[in-house]
């Protein structure tokens, strides 16, 4: 397991459509979104085996859900981890949009391109 030596930095990727976390200049992990008029829909959350138990991805989640909120947009948490996190900090609950079958096909066809 890697143990950082500096603090770790979250910065969104547009191009990627990602948030990435890095520790000591290695990306550690991300959590992948797409966007939907005013909706940021959030489908997948990934850290590195290396990384793991070191609680990036609570920062990680937690920075994002942060910039959504200063952007101005909701929150669709299709990724089981963002959901999750959004059930046990209720300093969020007001960005929660519900996930419903249309925003699954809209994903859907979203990756699919």
């Amino acid at each position: 397991m890697t143990r950082p030596t500096s603090t770790p930095t979250v910065q969104r990727v547009d191009d990627k459509h990602r948030y990435e976390i890095h520790v000591d200049g290695r990306m550690a992990g991300f959590t992948a979104y797409r966007d939907r008029d005013d909706q940021r829909v959030f489908y997948h959350t990934e850290i590195d085996d290396a990384f793991a138990g070191q609680g990036l991805a609570s920062q990680l989640v937690q920075q994002a859900l942060t910039d959504v909120r200063d952007a101005g947009k909701r929150v669709v948490a299709v990724c089981p981890y963002v959901a999750k996190y959004l059930t046990r900090h209720d300093e969020f609950a007001d960005l929660a949009d519900p996930v419903t079958p249309e925003i699954r096909r809209w994903l859907d066809q979203t990756l699919k391109h």
